[in-house]
Parts: structure tokens; C-alpha cells; sequence
């Protein structure tokens, strides 16, 4: 059969990882970069604007789960690398594997349509008119901030973690009276950073549901390294056990003052945090329920209280966001979005989502399982169910994996890597080799072939 000549969007993670394996498989493709590097969110300062990291920043989940299985991270590096090491370990792999050949930078993709009987026509941010046959959304979902929406109005300033990259950058935050709304990751990294009293500030920490605080260490080693979800074994029994003893391990959340969560143990994304635990013990961190209203420079909360405020930091999350499609051909209102294996919309076989999903505990190896499938269905070695199948399927995989949680945006595209990558590894891409051989391959329009020049021939990236 012939190759789909393909087009990828964004050269992050999940990027990076699909052009890999497409080169692998020997599949003609061009990466669309709408920045001067590679990286995506782990490029701090990205002139796109889709990195969040700020300067402090490490990784949340160790190295040891973190790693490409062909392409494990550097020995030297520590359990919880820093960004810019994140940033070099992708620079490695890129370089190792030669994909930058393959991409064209600052010419990200402005609008992609899909025309009739398939394939694509793709506008680029330097004017031209491209075609494809397949094309692989890989843009990233931690770029486009997501604010709490609270009665009232807020007089001082406001910003989202996103923006925030340290304590004078983009305000001066000290001498401060600061308010963090959240309680994930980065909401306390960030708190933990403003509450030193170096700086001077005042810190309160306001959170809806509450969380789970669970440490990046247990007997010394890596916590993640205890973590692995065995297939084989009832979920509900394996909820059960790590919920007994959690509050072993770390504590349950009301001994340092926070609000009791609104839900157990894995029912909500926990957060992963050493010293927020200490903040809040010394007292350098206020703990306070949901904001109710603000009122000026005041912000009262659902407990009754109140005070004054300088400073809202956000630490709301994300939407997920494809600028480049219209919005009643693909969209995720509500952060929902309903994909086959996380990466295949029902009856649209010429479009494959890359790194949609919130994978516990690691992400990068769950982008490089999906690159996997990405290449075999681009060379016919895997094909689609039916398109009724995989509504089915859609609705199976999101009660296995979300439906024990709350039901809130960031929950929704919540999934246990391990059951995912076996699930992946010993039945999805079987099986779909099974239906190409029987039903026979993906075929594909051709059109970038029949565009008179104007398709996706692969040049070097433009610097």
C-alpha cells in the first residue's frame, strides 16, 4: 500500500515521539512547530507561549518511570531532574534519532481542514497552503490557562500559574499578601516558593475539593518506584489497599490544617509535595476552603472569613485547546473530549490525537506506547474497529479509568499508564493487526500526491 504522506502538529513530547516512530516505519512526514525549538511545555520560556515550567521547577514523577523505554534518561542525572534537564534529555533524543531534519519551525499550523473523501488541507503561520493524507495533533494540553470563575471582582493583581516563573517575575511578589487558589502540583510548588520568609510575603492557599499529599520518598527511594497497577487484580481491591494505607505514608490532609477532601485517596489527582506538608506545619502557609466572593482587595472564603489580598495566583489548570481546527468539526468543552484509545475520533480515520491524557504516573513512556500504534496504522499493520465498536469502547475505558473520580475537567482525561500500555501492548495493537490482515489497510486519499507540488515533501527544519 502506499505510504500516507503525514503531517504532525507540535514538536513536544508526544511530537517528537509520533515523528520517531514514523521515521521508523519509514512514513514520510513534516513536524509543524509553531516555536524555535523543540520541547513544548519543557522549554522554559518558550516564545510560543505553551511552556508553563517556571524556574524552579523539577519533575514530579522520578526519572526511573519517566524514561523512553529506547532511550532511557542519563544515569547521572538526580531522582527528580530539573527542567532544563528534562529540556537537554529531549535535545538528546532528538538529536539521537535525527528528528529535527523533519521539522519546520516558527510555522506552526493555522488551520487545518479536512476535505471531502479525506485528508487534509493545512494553512501555516508563513502563509502556505500544505496537504496531507494523515495528520497527528500533538499541540499539548498545559498552555491554554483555565481561571477559577468566582462572584465579585478582584482590584488587585491576578495572573495564572502559567505566567508565573519566579518571585520577581512577572511581579515583584514580595512583601506581599498572596493568594494561591488550587492545590495541584503546581499550585504547591508555587506556595511554597512565595511563602519563604526571605520574601517576605503573606501566603494563604485556597482549595475546593481538597487533595491528597503523597511524598516524592519512601524508605529512601522514589515513591513511584512502589507504584505500578497490576492488571490482574480487581482496580477496586488495589483502591482499597493504597487508600488503607496512604494516610500511613503521608498523613491524612487535616493534620496540617487543610480542608478534609471531598473524596478518597485516587478519586482525584494527588499532589506530590515534601515541603508543602512543612509550610503549613511552621505556619508560613495559611490553609482556607473555597473562595466565595471578592469584594475589592477582600476575599472571603466558604468558611466565613475573609481577608485582604495583593495578589491571585491561579493554579486552575487547563483547557484543552485546538486553535487550528473549527470549532464544530473538533472541540473539548469542558476539557471532554470523546477519543478512541485516547487517540482516534469515531469516523475520522485520517486523524490520531497524540498525548491527550493525564497519565499516572508517567507520561512520557504513554506518548511512546501511542507512537507505537501511531506507526503501525500508518503503515497498514493495524487497523480501526467499527465506528460503533469504538463508541463502545470510548465509554468502557472512561468508566475503567475516571469513573471512580470526581467529575471535574481535569479528571477527564485521567488514565493509569500501566493499565493503558498493557492494555496497548497485549490486546488494542494485536487485535488490530488481526482486523488489517482480515479486512485489509487503512487507505488513504492521496491527496497530498495529487496537489501539484503543493504537499508535505520533507525539507530541513528552518532555523
Amino acid at each position: 500500500m502506499a505510504l500516507p504522506v503525514t503531517a504532525v502538529i507540535g514538536a513536544g513530547i508526544s511530537g517528537l515521539t509520533a515523528g520517531k516512530m514514523l521515521a521508523d516505519y519509514g512514513v514520510p512526514y513534516v513536524c509543524f512547530e509553531s516555536s524555535d525549538r523543540i520541547g513544548g511545555n519543557w522549554a522554559f520560556g518558550n516564545p510560543n507561549g505553551h511552556s508553563s515550567a517556571y524556574r524552579s521547577l523539577h519533575i514530579d514523577t522520578s526519572k526511573h518511570q519517566l524514561s523512553f523505554r529506547d532511550f532511557p534518561m542519563p544515569d547521572h542525572f538526580p531522582d527528580f531532574p530539573h527542567h532544563t534537564q528534562i529540556k537537554q534529555y529531549l535535545d538528546s533524543y532528538a538529536e539521537a534519532f535525527d528528528l529535527e531534519r523533519n521539522i519546520e519551525f516558527r510555522n506552526g499550523i493555522t488551520h487545518a481542514q479536512r476535505l471531502e473523501g479525506g485528508g487534509w488541507k493545512l494553512e501555516t503561520e508563513t502563509g502556505q497552503t500544505r496537504f496531507a493524507d494523515l495528520l497527528v495533533v500533538a499541540n499539548g494540553h498545559h498552555w491554554d490557562p483555565r481561571y477559577a470563575d468566582f462572584p465579585g471582582e478582584f482590584t488587585g493583581e491576578s495572573i495564572h500559574a502559567h505566567h508565573y516563573i519566579d518571585p520577581q517575575t512577572p511581579l515583584d511578589f514580595s512583601d506581599k499578601r498572596i493568594l494561591v487558589v488550587g492545590l495541584g502540583n503546581s499550585a504547591a510548588d508555587i506556595a511554597v516558593e512565595l511563602s519563604s520568609k526571605a520574601l517576605r510575603n503573606h501566603v494563604t492557599l485556597s482549595t475546593r475539593s481538597g487533595a491528597w499529599i503523597v511524598p516524592k520518598y519512601i524508605a529512601g527511594r522514589p515513591a513511584d518506584k512502589y507504584y505500578k497497577t497490576n492488571p490482574h487484580i480487581p482496580l477496586a481491591w488495589q483502591r482499597k489497599f493504597v487508600q488503607t494505607f496512604q494516610p500511613l505514608t503521608a498523613g491524612r490532609p487535616e493534620n496540617f490544617g487543610l480542608p478534609t477532601p471531598n473524596h478518597k485517596f485516587f478519586e482525584a489527582h494527588p499532589t506530590q509535595s515534601v515541603e508543602l506538608p512543612l509550610r503549613l506545619g511552621s505556619g508560613d502557609v495559611i490553609p482556607k476552603p473555597n473562595v466565595s466572593r471578592l469584594d475589592g482587595a477582600t476575599v472571603h472564603f466558604d468558611d466565613g472569613t475573609s481577608s485582604d489580598f495583593d495578589v491571585i495566583i491561579y493554579a486552575t489548570g487547563y483547557n484543552i485547546t485546538f486553535p487550528f481546527f473549527d470549532e464544530d468539526f473538533i472541540s473539548a468543552p469542558d476539557n471532554r473530549i470523546d477519543l478512541y484509545k485516547r487517540m482516534f475520533s469515531p469516523g475520522i480515520d485520517d486523524l490520531i490525537f497524540a498525548g491527550f491524557a493525564q497519565a499516572t504516573p508517567t507520561l512520557f513512556p504513554f506518548v511512546e506506547s501511542q507512537a507505537r500504534l501511531i506507526g503501525a496504522y500508518a503503515v497498514g499493520r493495524y487497523q480501526l474497529p467499527s465506528v460503533a465498536e469504538m463508541h463502545d469502547t470510548i465509554a468502557a475505558d472512561m468508566q475503567k479509568y475516571t469513573g471512580h473520580m470526581l467529575d471535574r475537567p481535569r479528571h477527564t482525561q485521567q488514565l493509569d499508564y500501566f493499565l493503558y500500555e498493557h492494555d496497548m501492548r497485549t490486546r488494542e495493537i494485536p487485535t488490530g493487526v488481526l482486523r488489517a490482515e482480515r479486512q485489509g489497510p487503512p487507505t488513504w486519499a492521496g491527496v497530498a500526491d495529487d496537489a501539484e507540488g503543493e504537499g508535505m515533501e520533507l525539507k530541513a527544519g528552518a532555523r
